[in-house]
């Protein structure tokens, strides 16, 4: 298997040679065999161990099996203690996650800190088909298919071709000593029903069944590389702009697709929507309409759909005494200066700046978000206006409507930011003071 292993390793995996390693280790069977290849081939590794405290005494011998390994193959080990029954009822997510989010943190934190290159993990053909089962009994796209991705960024996973049964031979043949999870045995994870009582059944049907995976494993990878340059060309298209805040899509560009429907699950899968017939009905849907995930929002606005990172945080109401220089707020910054003037031509002053009577502002100027009720009297037009009515009326989208901040004083609304001045303090030709106000988001 050695042979086989630095083959492996030479034709897929040529970045680790040379290279600072962590290995992640459990003191299972397959990681250990993993360590012991790897010190084989010479490689330069550290182990890096997670105690997630799952198992009592079980998981502190786990913790001292591989700190004794890593202490006969001379090298550095990194432990760490998790209690992650209490991170699973704190984000409300199932042990087996948690473990997962709380390993790949610390990997990637040990990976930036340390100066290492990579991490190596230990799942081999036997996880892949157990992950590939999974995914198809919970319902999957393309991607599901694919298995597990043997290089993921910085994670790579040089044991994928090999078997457990080719593993178990090759400890056994070099007299490795490993540790058993009493877990594995459980069969109330979903996992270790598949490996116990599905995967049998497909073996005897097909005892080839791993390199039948392998193989359509790599035809499903090259069918995915030509759905993805076909997503990102329809990308291409589709995306009228693009911000950190927000991306806006034609939808248009979406009904010329033979088959939308396929389309938008690609393109909007990464950001958690899964009802992708919601998202179908959004294209022909009123104005205004919205769909929801867990992290995300996708609104109808005119002949568009906008994409934007559901805001969780709480908008705090800022107050500053008008001779402050500056007002720092959740979304951006206000900078005050006194002018002698305004430029001649009113167009040229940008929509993010205001000049403003100073004489006419009271001590304190505030900043918050909309309120019911709220109404102003917009520069240029006739007469007082809710905010609510002006925004409807400048045909603002629901995010715009969400984002926008109000400045005010006295309880009188000053600038309705980045869209328009209140009337009664403009500056006049009895101006004395003028101060001019900009947002920078």
């Amino acid at each position: 298997m050695f042979q086989d292993f630095k083959t492996h390793l030479s034709e897929n995996f040529p970045m680790v040679f040379g290279k600072q390693l962590l290995i992640a280790i459990s003191g299972g069977l397959d990681s250990v065999v993993l360590a012991k290849l790897c010190k084989q081939a010479d490689l330069n590794f550290s182990l890096v161990h997670c105690n997630f405290l799952l198992r009592g005494e079980e998981s502190d011998m786990d913790e001292e099996f591989v700190k004794q390994l890593a202490a006969n193959l001379n090298v550095e080990i990194f432990t760490k203690t998790f209690h992650t029954d209490v991170y699973a009822k704190k984000h409300r997510t199932s042990i087996q996650l948690a473990a997962r989010t709380l390993r790949y943190d610390w990997f990637k934190d040990l990976l930036a800190e340390k100066k290492y290159d990579y991490v190596l993990t230990a799942h081999h053909a036997d996880d892949n088909l157990e992950t590939l089962l999974i995914n198809l009994s919970r319902g999957t796209g393309i991607e599901g298919l694919t298995g597990i991705p043997p290089v993921n960024d910085q994670i790579l996973r040089p044991l994928l071709p090999f078997s457990r049964h080719l593993i178990k031979n090759y400890a056994e043949q070099h007299f490795i000593s490993w540790r058993e999870d009493s877990s594995n045995a459980s069969k109330k994870y979903l996992r270790n029903k598949f490996r116990h009582d599905v995967v049998p059944l497909l073996k005897e049907i097909n005892p080839d069944i791993l390199y039948s995976l392998n193989t359509t494993i790599s035809h499903l990878n090259e069918t995915k590389s030509i759905v993805e340059e076909s997503v990102k060309a329809v990308l291409k298209r589709a995306i009228i702009s693009e911000t950190i805040h927000e991306t806006v899509y034609a939808i248009s560009e979406f009904k010329k697709l033979e088959n939308p429907k396929a389309y938008l699950y690609e393109i909007f899968k990464a950001y958690g929507f899964t009802t992708v017939t919601d998202i179908l009905n959004l294209l022909d849907t009123i104005s205004g309409k919205v769909v929801y995930s867990k992290t995300h929002q996708l609104l109808k606005h005119k002949d568009t759909l906008i994409l934007s990172k559901i805001e969780k945080h709480y908008f705090e109401t800022v107050e500053a005494s008008v001779d402050a220089d500056k007002i720092a707020t959740q979304q951006g910054l206000f900078k005050l200066e006194l002018v002698k003037n305004i430029p001649e031509n009113l167009a040229e002053i940008p929509n993010h700046s205001i000049f403003v009577d100073k004489d006419k502002i009271g001590t304190t100027l505030t900043v918050r978000k909309k309120i019911e009720g709220d109404y102003f009297y917009p520069a240029g037009m006739l007469g007082k206006k809710k905010v609510s009515k002006y925004f409807k009326d400048q045909k603002l989208s629901l995010i715009d409507k969400e984002k926008t901040l109000i400045l005010c004083s006295d309880d009188k609304i000053v600038w309705v930011v980045c869209h328009r001045l209140d009337d009664r303090f403009k500056v006049s030709k009895e101006t004395k003071h003028i101060l001019k106000i900009t947002y920078t988001p």
